[in-house]
């Protein structure tokens, strides 16, 4: 029931699946600029050796050019998609190339500053910080193999590669804020649509109780009513004819009465058609049991029960075996375990439901940070559910050590 994932490298935003963010110009000018920068000072380079008409112009060119070929490449393939070693690889490649050039031309040090900022943007900041210092490093031997060492020498390459550190931290920081602010829109979005499909399920399940509640108190009373005046009327007439009249009458209503009650019954919640909440539960652990074992599943399924029974309002019974059925349902999909225990205990002033297994179990807290997970929801539907009765839902789990479930709802003594 836990989903572990390695940590990405860099924050990424996926746009195509969430509502544009304010801030996607921003980071789209970033990422457009730092491609034009690269290829605009590449070529620059590239220009100056050939106008310098040199013994350095035809090795600065072909340098040139396969270093503006293998960023083209890279960004061909969608290098913040690549695995972490590809990424290294294609950087290293990238700053061969660039010192190469660098030996035989002092023009390539322009090219430093932005691969300071493309090493902080493609790789995660413990590999992206060290080679930003080797990068700066190169730039000075570079520069002052061709113009001696100055202060320039020096300082100009510290300052670039201090604000793009700068920089580059800060752009990673954005990028997370929106990677986190897009996660929490589409967490409300999907609780909203949970609450919204709560309210409308509590809202019906309510309205049928309540047709169902009137239909019992007043037509099917009234037929039952109507057929014992009329089996008492039957005592009382010696006439034959009238005693026909008054035995199909009895008749009559007694049909609508036995279809009155399966409306009644089909009003009701459909498991609970028994009147009873333990059958339906116990009905319950035998289906799931049988789904189980049809499914090739080692997930063994019991119910017990305990306290003395008593009987419930409809909604309390109707809300405990959905969060039965939510909480097998789980077991099956998550939980990989050998048996399942579900117990409905009556505590007098309460009643409690537990689902135990012994499966691989979760981390809560790590669920309830993971946006969209689908057993985050079913656990908060569980108690959305509870807490409209003013019950409560504790749920204990850990991995390795399977989960238990625990439902406590407040009931009134009849």
């Amino acid at each position: 029931m836990t989903a572990s994932a390695a940590p990405a490298p860099l924050p990424v935003v996926d746009f195509g699946r969430v509502s544009p963010s304010a801030l996607r110009p921003v980071f789209v000018t970033l990422r457009f600029g730092l491609h034009v920068l690269v290829i605009g000072l590449a070529l620059f380079v590239m220009i100056r050796a050939l106008l310098a008409d040199g013994p350095t112009e035809v090795p600065v060119t072909i340098l040139s050019i396969a270093f503006l070929a293998c960023y083209g490449a890279g960004i061909a393939t969608g290098h913040r998609n690549l695995p972490q070693w590809a990424r290294v690889v294609w950087l290293t490649a990238l700053l061969a190339l660039w010192a190469a050039m660098s030996a035989l031309t002092p023009d390539a040090a322009f090219l430093a500053f932005p691969l300071f900022f493309l090493e902080l943007h493609v790789l995660a900041a413990p590999l992206a910080v060290p080679l930003v210092i080797v990068t700066f490093g190169l730039s000075v031997w570079g520069t002052a193999t061709h113009l001696g060492f100055e202060v320039g020498t020096i300082l100009g390459p510290l300052i670039s590669a201090g604000v793009a550190i700068v920089i580059g931290l800060g752009y990673r920081a954005m990028a997370q804020e929106t990677k986190d602010r897009q996660a929490l829109i589409l967490d409300l979005i999907a609780t909203r649509e949970e609450l919204a499909t709560a309210s409308r399920e509590a809202g019906t399940l309510a309205e049928r109780e309540r047709i169902a509640r009137e239909i019992h108190d007043t037509v099917a009373q009234g037929l039952s009513s109507i057929q014992m005046l009329l089996h008492a009327a039957e005592r009382d007439v010696a006439d034959d004819r009238t005693l026909d009249k008054l035995r199909l009458a009895r008749e009559t209503a007694s049909e609508n009465l036995a279809e009155t009650r399966r409306f009644i019954r089909e009003l009701s919640p459909p498991s609970l058609d028994e009147q009873t909440l333990p059958s339906a539960l116990r009905r319950l652990a035998a289906a799931v049991d049988e789904q189980a074992a049809q499914a090739g599943s080692a997930t063994r399924v019991s119910f017990a029960t305990s306290g003395e029974a008593v009987t419930l309002p409809m909604s309390i019974d109707a809300t405990l075996l959905r969060i039965a059925q939510g909480a097998l349902a789980n077991v099956l999909r998550h939980a990989r375990a050998t048996r399942a225990e579900l117990t409905l205990s009556y505590l007098g002033d309460e009643i409690a439901l537990d689902v135990v297994d012994d499966g691989i179990g979760f981390d809560p807290a790590a669920i309830a940070r993971e946006p969209g997970s689908e057993l985050k929801f079913g656990l908060r539907a569980m108690r959305e559910r509870a807490e409209r009765e003013g019950g409560t839902v504790e749920v204990e789990s850990g991995p390795g050590d399977g989960t238990a479930v625990s439902v406590r709802i407040p009931v009134v003594a009849p």
